[in-house]
């Protein structure tokens, strides 16, 4: 399977034979980047905001899923866990979806805006995770600090960093490095997408960096 980043936390998943996913499209006048021109089968989104749940810019959408459950669509399993968030917002505010898709055997997790390590419970939910979408640069998500924690408890094969500060983005966000030095790791190139396959897939945790592409 290919997963292609397109800024923010708005990524594309797509295998053959099975229904394309784009998760979090994101608003290009609030967040910055390049206006999204994507298709997909499913669009997922994590909680109710500019930045992570413009739909419309998504075209072939047949499927918007913007809640806990477990669902499958186009032989892609999808299991959706809520969580809460943190600080003084209100419970509307806080609602955060995370989100992992099953491509026959590769697992691929979405954390949204998860502002806290997960409980035991909402970790049991998620189960095996091989390839981690991380937010990782603050705001209102995981600082670094707490990103470094998520990764060691749930102890995913490779982990792509999202929604940090970069050339694109108009956020208010904290930049890469940050998430890498907790990490304990130099620069990393970064690469135009990923593609994965289960032998390909490390013993360790690695963390992968990719560029953003246009939409």
């Amino acid at each position: 399977m290919e997963i292609t980043w397109y800024g923010h936390s708005c990524f594309r998943l797509t295998e053959r034979n099975y229904a394309t996913v784009v998760t979090d499209p994101f608003d290009t006048k609030t967040v910055g980047y390049s206006a999204l021109k994507l298709k997909a089968d499913i669009v997922t989104v994590s909680h109710d905001a500019p930045g992570h749940s413009n739909m419309d810019v998504v075209k072939g959408t047949q499927h918007i899923i913007d809640g806990a459950g477990e669902f499958e669509i186009g032989s892609v399993f999808i299991t959706a866990v809520q969580t809460a968030g943190g600080g003084k917002r209100t419970k509307n505010e806080t609602r955060n979806t995370l989100y992992v898709f099953d491509y026959e055997g590769i697992t691929v997790a979405h954390l949204g805006d998860l502002q806290e390590v997960p409980t035991q419970s909402e970790l049991e939910a998620l189960g095996t995770v091989n390839v981690l979408l991380l937010p990782v640069g603050g705001g209102n998500s995981l600082n670094a600090a707490k990103a470094a924690e998520v990764v060691s408890v749930i102890e995913p094969n490779l982990v792509i960093p999202m929604h940090y500060a970069t050339d694109a983005s108009k956020l208010k966000l904290d930049p890469l490095n940050k998430f890498l030095k907790e990490m304990g790791l130099g620069k990393i190139e970064a690469q135009p997408s990923l593609k994965v396959t289960r032998s390909g897939l490390p013993q360790e945790t690695k963390v992968v960096v990719l560029d953003y592409q246009q939409g």
